[in-house]
């Protein structure tokens, strides 16, 4: 071997085991608004490895998480957790609520079950899961299972930071609510983390829909007006 390439070994040694932090910015800009309405925990980005990386990389570990029904409302209201977790559904409202997901991600109807009682539900496939209750059509969330623990959400300036992100090249995915999936894919592309490589730029996107306040009940039908009794 070369002596260039020798060299090229040993700093791909060095940096195998070498982590950095990874950001970005993203601008939301609301359909037909004439300013930019920036990013706040309603963006999520995340790198899926292309290789094999370092051994002491961390990896996505399955966890028990809780989607709490309170108020006629889900908390919290976005969510991300690694492939192979289960979720809880706990209904703390003194009626009953029917927690369903009929999208890309898991697909699930827990049924009626009435206050103080839970339901739970194994993530086990990556995809994006919009939840919503049949009983009450202003009630949803959005639970993203992902394969890779580098994901960050965007802060209320509209900034990302992946912390610890390990040398290598990746994919990066984008998702936001209300957000046209072919406009989303148009940002995923590969990308070389490196410490002088560790920029995603600015990532602009437009909504074009509003899932939470406009979809159907569980049988794909309008929901019908509630009854003035106090559920």
């Amino acid at each position: 071997m070369s002596v260039v390439g020798l060299l090229l070994v040993a700093c791909a040694g060095n940096l195998s085991g070498q982590t950095v932090d990874v950001t970005a910015h993203v601008e939301v800009k609301r359909h037909g608004g004439q300013s930019p309405t920036l990013g706040s925990s309603d963006v999520v980005i995340w790198l899926t490895p292309l290789q094999k990386l370092a051994s002491d990389a961390p990896q996505p570990k399955p966890q028990q998480y809780t989607l709490t029904q309170k108020d006629k409302q889900f908390t919290p209201h976005i969510l991300v957790v690694p492939v192979g977790s289960n979720v809880e559904f706990p209904n703390l409202d003194p009626f009953f609520h029917n927690v369903f997901s009929l999208f890309n991600g898991k697909r699930f109807d827990l049924g009626l079950y009435e206050s103080h009682t839970h339901r739970t539900v194994l993530f086990d496939r990556e995809g994006i899961s919009y939840i919503f209750c049949n009983i009450h059509p202003n009630m949803g969330a959005v639970v993203l299972s992902l394969t890779t623990p580098y994901f960050a959400s965007s802060a209320a300036d509209g900034t990302v930071v992946l912390h610890s992100v390990p040398v290598g090249r990746y994919r990066m995915s984008v998702w936001a609510e209300n957000v046209a999936v072919d406009r989303l894919n148009e940002h995923s592309r590969v990308v070389d983390v490196s410490p002088q490589s560790n920029q995603l730029g600015m990532i602009r996107l437009e909504t074009s829909s509003d899932v939470m306040n406009h979809h159907e009940n569980k049988f794909g039908e309008p929901y019908k007006p509630l009854s003035k009794q106090p559920y």
